[in-house]
């Protein structure tokens, strides 16, 4: 894991096309913005393992309805 250190409206370029911008710093809250092409899912961690979770349920019971 790569762990860069960015102030306020600092920015760290992920490749090409993908930049994440720290916005703001409240206590122990960070707020980024990322910009990046529409064809690049972002989620929070939380959201996307719900989504896996979700694909997968899905998955099995198209499986064990054949």
């Amino acid at each position: 894991m790569l762990v860069l250190s960015r102030k306020q409206d600092e920015k760290i370029i992920i490749g090409d096309n993908i930049s994440l911008m720290v916005i703001s710093i409240q206590g122990d809250k960070v707020r980024l913005g990322i910009e990046a092409p529409k064809n690049v899912s972002i989620h929070r961690q939380e959201v996307y393992e719900a989504i896996k979770r979700k694909e997968c349920e899905t998955e099995e019971e198209s499986t064990t309805d054949v």
